[in-house]
């Protein structure tokens, strides 16, 4: 190690081994804080339990549009809800519906459903889709 001059450098305040023993701890904290954001981050937005794709759709006058999705599900016995919207020209969107898919003996089923607007539509589109099916969808 050079010694360096303490009144014009001035006094060195860790030592060699201080400074590697600090830089591995903090090495060691960022990607413990990297893997806990992963973790995290896949179990948000990683794999779900359901899943739906835009299968199709057909604008049926100035104020429908019909839209087809594919509704995958890893247990198919449960009933599930998905939301789908129209959209207008300008990407807005102009109608929305929830559309219940109920339990079947198929992972993947499709499902159509009339989506009414506010707007001319120009494309259907699905939302999203989820196993948290709100009552009023539910039959009784």
């Amino acid at each position: 190690m050079i010694e360096r001059p303490a009144a014009r450098y001035g006094r060195q305040r860790l030592s060699s081994r201080s400074r590697r023993r600090l830089a591995i701890g903090l090495f060691v904290l960022i990607l413990a804080i990297g893997v806990v954001v992963a973790i995290v981050g896949f179990q948000r937005l990683g794999t779900s339990d359901v899943k739906g794709e835009l299968g199709g759709y057909r604008l049926v006058d100035d104020g429908t549009a019909e839209v087809i999705i594919s509704v995958t599900r890893k247990d198919p016995s449960q009933p599930v809800v998905c939301i789908v919207r129209a959209r207008s020209i300008d990407g807005g969107e102009t109608g929305r519906r929830e559309v219940l898919v109920p339990p079947s003996s198929h992972a993947t089923v499709q499902v159509t459903a009339i989506v009414k607007t506010g707007q001319r539509p120009v494309m259907g589109d699905v939302y999203g889709c989820g196993t948290d099916v709100p009552a009023y969808l539910v039959a009784p």
